[in-house]
């Protein structure tokens, strides 16, 4: 009989669900009860970095047909003008700036681009980041520092001259786009889980500051998605010697909307999705259960039963020409892969069934 395949991180929130469930009501940050009408995009002025696919597309795409004028990040020049033409197309104003959000001086520079063009920005959405898969030890030095420079120091610059001209401006709204791994760390995606935890205590300082200064019209909202089917798998390192898995990956639509929606109507912290609730909320509970089990389970998934791969770092150093949209392929990739291990597992099988018949 074929052993059914389970996705890890989705047992992982169901079995903390019914611990969450306390910690879940009433909250509004977790559950978006109580949310205001909200301003209308058409006109506001966004920068976006990671826009030529992903979540940053997917958001560049959705404000700038509405209306927006859209300043796009990347380092991917040609993807950027393919999603410029495209907000243009809709009705919406954009502008390409090709950036290594690891470079301050880049950032330095898309600011000042996106002031010159269209004389403020609205919402600031730091988007760009990368994973790496693997042990620990597993991975190359380099790639973790790399890692590190895209994921939090692109947020930390970022954010760094968002405020600054926010504070100019005297309102402003920057968000900052996490993960549940900001709360939830998960075994084998050590460094990605220490990147995202820095974006989201970044965030809650620096609210904080913004209260202590008086300036109650700038926000800074951290987004934490579970893993959505975005091109991530294709663009990340992996140094687990197998292919990448994405457990249970939601779409990335529901992200994209949430995003949007933070960049008018922003909260301190947004978990997207019923499973990132449940494991945000249970993992504040039992947080040893929790990691345990999604390390557990994550293993056995990406270990043991993922087909081999090569090594790579993926875009980290370079950037790749695969990966170009805002959705991903991974979950048609996985259904395949499952249907191999089914047919293996059932030819197996089958001599034994044969013995024992006779």
């Amino acid at each position: 009989m074929q052993r059914p395949t389970h996705h890890p991180l989705a047992l992982a929130a169901a079995v903390l669900l019914p611990l969450a469930a306390a910690a879940i009501l009433g909250r509004r940050a977790m559950t978006g009860a109580g949310r205001r009408v909200v301003p209308g995009i058409s006109g506001r002025t966004y920068v976006i970095t990671g826009a030529s696919s992903g979540f940053g597309r997917g958001v560049a795409l959705h404000v700038g047909v509405r209306g927006a004028n859209v300043v796009l990040a990347a380092r991917r020049t040609e993807l950027l003008e393919e999603v410029a033409a495209e907000i243009r197309a809709g009705g919406g104003r954009a502008l390409v700036v090709t950036t290594d959000v690891s470079r301050p001086e880049d950032m330095e520079q898309l600011e000042a681009a996106a002031i010159e063009h269209f004389g403020r920005i609205d919402a600031w959405i730091n988007d760009a980041g990368l994973g790496a898969i693997g042990h620990f030890w597993d991975i190359p030095l380099a790639d973790h520092g790399r890692l590190v420079n895209i994921n939090l120091n692109g947020v930390i610059y970022g954010s760094h001259v968002a405020l600054r001209r926010f504070r100019t401006q005297g309102e402003g709204t920057l968000v900052n786009v996490g993960s549940i791994e900001s709360e939830v760390p998960l075994a084998l995606h050590a460094s990605y889980a220490a990147s995202k935890a820095g974006i989201l205590h970044l965030g809650r300082a620096l609210n904080e500051e913004l209260r202590l200064a008086g300036l109650d019209r700038v926000k800074v909202a951290t987004v934490m998605p579970w893993g959505a089917d975005t091109p991530f798998d294709v663009h990340a390192a992996n140094h687990s010697g197998r292919t990448p898995q994405l457990i249970s990956p939601d779409g990335p639509s529901e992200v994209v909307e949430a995003i949007v929606r933070m960049s008018l109507d922003p909260q301190a912290e947004l978990a997207v999705g019923w499973k990132a609730k449940g494991a945000y909320a249970g993992h504040r509970l039992m947080p040893d259960l929790g990691g345990r089990v999604a390390a557990n389970l994550f293993n056995r998934a990406q270990m043991k039963e993922a087909p081999p791969a090569p090594a790579t770092s993926g875009a980290l150093h370079e950037p790749v020409d695969s990966g170009r949209t805002v959705e991903g392929t991974v979950r048609e990739r996985m259904r395949r892969e499952e249907a191999t291990r089914g047919h293996i597992d059932t030819s197996l099988q089958a001599p034994q069934q044969g013995l024992q018949a006779h």
